[in-house]
């Protein structure tokens, strides 16, 4: 059988543009012979749609657009598409995560999910209610199976100590299916190619059945979807790949087993269409971490209606990182920098934040902030009589400059990215209302460290980034002679130490057990547990890491500050 994988770009509830999307996918397939195209989960409505499952108008467009589709599809191919359809059940949830299979005008199946994840960014267990059971279905002679993105987790529990009580592949295998398909919605992390890859070999191996995995791929909100569909065989090998973050449309042929063969097994043989490639190897953790932000600036614009972005440049290595990765995502023309220096700011800053910008050919405007700082504080003068200047005078700076961005945000339409990174995110080195103001946290979801890591590989073609960015020390500039480190562990010890709190979950003893010190322990996660309430003001932050801040990390703000130090 000829196959067709179809990673496409789905807008949440634009059913229009996500069902001219799945025709036009489905006519590439059928000319190039393909007979079944397989499209992603929920490719219908777009993922994740959260509580607009609550809306009956949007449910009933996701049904119309399904209906049309069966109208409107080639009837000489299989097309398999995931959508939300009600669950006939007398009890549980009303609706369900399902791939209908549409053939010739009819739906000739449906399959429901079955593992409803509900850790990390994952909430569908509020929505749908799981398959009560799993059946494959038969097309052209081999008897297909449809195990839908979680469904295929039983082998790896993705999370620790977590175990399904139901494994959906093997009732399809035991059912007699010959070959899975796995329409997906798995949002990127850096190595989540690898880790799903890893995943279909071993099925493939244990079952001996050829695995099609088709992901979606695109930004919705804080998510990056990554596609990096692929197809595995019934010895495990990955004879199939499509590329990453870019809609695809991959076909090979799976032809029948030989005589000499196990009675499930079908040998691949790989269309010239297919485009062959190795998973990245890890000194391409960032240019692939590049095409995931740049792709995740470029839809949050798009699919929320906007063209232009802006931001401050501050001359630091955090504002020139955002700065390449707008202007790639939307284009040099799409793009305004500020310039807003104080009193505090270095020449160096401001030299260095123009050379970046005639690197790249943006234009941008300079705001000196020291008059607008001055009326605040004289303001205040009465009220803070008697008082040194502190922290106080340090985030008015930062409010001042948020202030005159979103004013520019406001006259034009124009949305800000905010330039912080996830060691500030963390310990709360930011200021509310101040460079926390904005629309899209670019690299909330980089440790320092990884900025700088970030900012070799965007200039590994080309100097965009001055070297004195990168080489200068990290400085807000709000105080003189000011340094993060005055207020900040050493970033390479700081990150480690966050990475092992916040990404691996360790409690305290256990980190200091790695050969940290309790002092160093200690301190950072008094500064994370501090600062719960400013990360649920930040804005949205692009998802890079297996746990990022937002919807992945939900932590209490009123708690004790010694939370998980036992």
């Amino acid at each position: 059988m000829r196959i067709a994988i179809a990673q496409c770009n789905p807008t949440i509830g634009d059913f229009a543009d996500n069902r001219a999307r799945i025709l036009n996918a489905t006519r590439q397939a059928r000319d190039h012979g393909a007979e079944l195209v397989v499209f992603p989960e929920l490719a219908v409505c777009g993922y994740p749609p959260m509580d607009l499952l609550d809306q009956r108008t949007f449910l009933e467009e996701n049904q119309k657009s399904l209906r049309r589709l069966q109208r409107e599809l080639p009837d000489d191919i299989a097309v398999a598409v995931g959508f939300v359809d009600a669950n006939r059940e007398a009890s549980g949830k009303p609706l369900q995560n399902t791939v209908a299979v549409l053939h010739q005008g009819r739906i000739i199946h449906t399959q429901a999910k079955t593992l409803l994840p509900t850790y990390d960014v994952f909430d569908e267990a509020r929505y749908f209610e799981p398959a009560p059971a799993r059946q494959p279905f038969t097309l052209h002679g081999v008897s297909v199976g449809i195990a839908i993105c979680e469904d295929i987790w039983w082998e790896t529990p993705p999370t620790p100590g977590e175990r399904y009580p139901i494994d959906p592949v093997k009732e399809l295998v035991d059912a007699g299916a010959e070959l899975l398909l796995v329409p997906s919605a798995s949002p990127f992390f850096a190595g989540k190619r690898a880790v799903r890859e890893d995943l279909a070999r071993r099925i493939a191996n244990l079952n001996r059945l050829p695995v099609v995995y088709c992901n979606t791929v695109g930004g919705n909100d804080s998510l990056i979807f990554d596609g990096y569909s692929f197809a595995v065989a019934a010895d495990g090998e990955v004879i199939a790949r499509a590329p990453g973050f870019e809609e695809h449309v991959l076909v090979l042929d799976l032809t029948p087993a030989r005589a000499d063969s196990p009675a499930n097994e079908l040998h691949p043989a790989v269309h010239p269409l297919v485009r062959r490639g190795n998973p990245p190897r890890p000194e391409d953790r960032y240019p692939e971490i590049e095409k995931a932000l740049v792709l995740g600036i470029r839809d949050y614009l798009a699919k929320s209606g906007f063209t232009r972005v802006h931001f401050g440049l501050s001359g630091g290595i955090d504002s020139a990182v955002v700065a390449v990765l707008a202007v790639r995502a939307v284009g040099r023309e799409n793009v305004h920098a500020f310039l807003l220096p104080s009193h505090y700011s270095s020449a160096g800053s401001i030299t260095d934040s123009e050379e970046l910008c005639r690197n790249l050919g943006i234009e941008y405007t300079e705001l000196a902030i020291e008059d607008i700082y001055q009326a605040f504080t004289d303001k205040l003068e009465p009220v803070f009589a008697g008082y040194e200047p502190d922290l106080t005078e340090e985030n008015i700076q930062a409010r001042v400059r948020g202030t005159l961005l979103m004013a520019y945000s406001n006259k034009f339409g124009s949305l800000v990215l905010t330039t912080g990174n996830k060691s500030e995110l963390a310990t709360g080195y930011c200021t509310l209302y101040g460079d926390m103001a904005g629309a899209l946290a670019v690299i909330g979801d980089l440790f320092k460290t990884e900025v700088y890591e970030l900012a070799e590989a965007l200039n590994r073609d080309r100097e965009v980034i001055p070297p004195s960015i990168i080489s200068k020390p990290p400085s807000a500039e709000l105080r003189p002679n000011q340094t993060d480190q005055d207020s900040l562990p050493p970033y390479d010890e700081l990150d480690a130490v966050l990475y092992c709190y916040i990404i691996e979950n360790l409690t305290s003893a256990q980190i200091i057990d790695r050969g940290f010190s309790r002092e160093l322990v200690d301190r950072t996660l008094r500064l994370v547990a501090r600062a719960e309430y400013k990360r649920r003001q930040t804005p949205p932050v692009l998802k890079v890491s297996p746990r990022a801040f937002g919807t992945g990390r939900r932590v209490p703000i009123a708690r004790s500050i010694y939370e998980n130090s036992s």
